[in-house]
């Protein structure tokens, strides 16, 4: 198999697990996904250095408009979308600048089974129709969830999941359905307060791992910690966050990173303050040079004003502005 081959392989098959938004019930422990979520949010969640415009129209009769518009390098793109809701069925579909329509249609077959069809054309760049993507997911035991998705007429996109659930446990699997699959597990034990884990990823084709990473994590209303070991144990992070007014809602993070190959070390530290109910500031600094800060300001209920803004000792300071509507 070629590089080219094995990176595209790599690419079809490194994206998020459908569940790896889900969020442990109860008192058990996230996903291994979650390990340091606290902190990268804080570092890095909603800073933007683009021009970008959202607008969001609900209606109470199931009806949907959602317009994104972002500027970016001199270059504007446009996406809209419109979603229908009913008793049973879910419609979404999505037009963007290329005048590519995405379209998925999911629909309650059974109590606990949901199946979806997803399509998209045509493909304005390549003038290739892009086929049809299926996932039906159903709930085979409490805690226990399984989904099968595949794209025709691409038959090796098939792709099983598996996600367990359980108050001491929250288990993610994923094995592609072609004669050469990926197959990914990650695990991760303990509770809502401490959690250890880890992920794997291998490579059938090339018989090789492609992923191996491990974590601990420990959780309060006040602080959080996380240890990680990623990029097959080449890269060591820890990271700590640390609420300082919860009144306020003030709170300071540091995350450090080591590569041990290369015995390079970096570090970035953070802070958010809500100057009132309504603004909030976060600012976030990194051994490379780079200072950034961002405010924030809930204008209206769900309508957010965010400026960003970058300083560089290296390049030219960036700035960006995202407004995010929702009448």
């Amino acid at each position: 198999m070629t590089r080219s081959s094995r990176s595209k392989r790599k690419a079809r098959g490194s994206g998020p697990s459908p569940f790896a938004e889900r969020k442990a019930t109860g008192s058990g422990p996230s996903p291994f996904s979650e390990i340091g979520r606290r902190a990268r949010d804080l570092l890095t969640k909603d800073y933007n250095y683009d021009q970008k415009f959202t607008l969001s129209i609900p209606s109470s009769t199931g009806m949907g408009l959602t317009a994104t518009g972002v500027t970016k390098d001199q270059i504007f793109a446009l996406d809209i979308g419109a979603q229908y809701k009913s008793e049973n069925t879910t419609v979404n579909v999505k037009v963007d600048t290329y005048s590519n329509i995405s379209t998925e249609i999911s629909y309650d077959v059974l109590p606990g089974t949901k199946a979806a069809i997803r399509f998209k054309v045509p493909d304005h760049k390549s003038g290739k129709v892009q086929g049809i993507s299926t996932k039906l997911s159903y709930d085979l035991l409490p805690g226990t969830k399984a989904a099968i998705s595949f794209t025709v007429p691409d038959h090796k996109s098939g792709k099983l999941d598996v996600h367990y659930l359980h108050r001491h446990a929250a288990i993610n699997s994923s094995i592609g359905l072609n004669p050469t699959p990926l197959l990914e597990v990650s695990a991760a034990i303990g509770s809502k307060d401490v959690a250890i884990g880890g992920e794997i990823g291998f490579d059938t084709a090339s018989m090789s791992f492609i992923k191996c990473n491990a974590g601990i994590s420990i959780n309060k209303p006040d602080f959080s910690a996380a240890l990680i070991l990623t990029d097959k144990g080449q890269t060591v992070k820890a990271s700590y966050v640390q609420s300082v007014n919860p009144v306020t809602g003030t709170e300071v993070v540091v995350e450090m990173s080591h590569k041990v190959s290369r015995l390079e070390n970096s570090f970035s530290v953070g802070s958010v303050h809500k100057v009132n109910p309504l603004t909030l500031i976060k600012t976030r600094f990194s051994n490379n040079g780079k200072i950034a800060i961002l405010s924030q300001h809930n204008w209206r209920p769900n309508s957010l004003v965010t400026v960003s803004a970058q300083f560089d000792t290296k390049a030219p300071p960036k700035f960006g502005l995202a407004i995010a509507l929702k009448p």
